[in-house]
């Protein structure tokens, strides 16, 4: 949730307001997510929510994988054992792929049209990973590539993240 400005403005806190709204129940949140977060963090950031047994888990993965250049094989294998220990103890799982990073202006040309490729040839292949696992898929490129490449008062101070109107 960087770039949220306040709590209740990260994806975490705004999809528990949504499932408490649409359950008309309260919810309990376990944010793991931390900021910088590569596929590699996600063994450690299951194991710190595993004991609370979570009914739903929610992974949005990937930028950072693109920007520090990591290994994509690597980062899809991490993801998909990181959805296969939750399936496994019966949490539905929600994988928000990896965003079009070539929707970044300050990225120059013609690095934001290769940012823009590995972006969605990860997440393509977080898609395949995720739904051959059980998630629920949803191409974050797909849906919000477009909105963000359009209106970049989407994007934080920092012209990165997303701000508060953005998540």
């Amino acid at each position: 949730g960087l770039g949220a400005q306040e709590p209740r403005n990260t994806p975490a806190a705004m999809i528990a307001q949504g499932i408490s709204n649409v359950l008309d129940r309260p919810v309990r949140l376990m944010n793991a997510a931390t900021v910088g977060a590569r596929s590699s963090d996600l063994p450690a950031q299951v194991d710190r929510v595993l004991h609370m047994r979570p009914q739903i888990a929610v992974i949005i993965i990937g930028a950072n994988d693109v920007t520090h250049v990591g290994r994509p094989q690597a980062a899809v294998r991490h993801l998909e054992q990181a959805v296969r220990r939750l399936r496994e103890v019966g949490c539905e799982v929600v994988v928000g792929t990896c965003p079009d990073v070539g929707s970044v202006r300050p990225i120059p040309q013609p690095l934001r049209w290769v940012a823009r490729r590995l972006s969605r040839q990860l997440a393509a292949a977080q898609m395949i990973a995720g739904v051959r696992e059980g998630a629920h898929v949803v191409s974050f490129a797909d849906e919000l590539g477009p909105v963000f490449t359009a209106d970049p008062g989407l994007f934080a101070e920092d012209r990165f993240h997303p701000g508060p109107e953005g998540y």
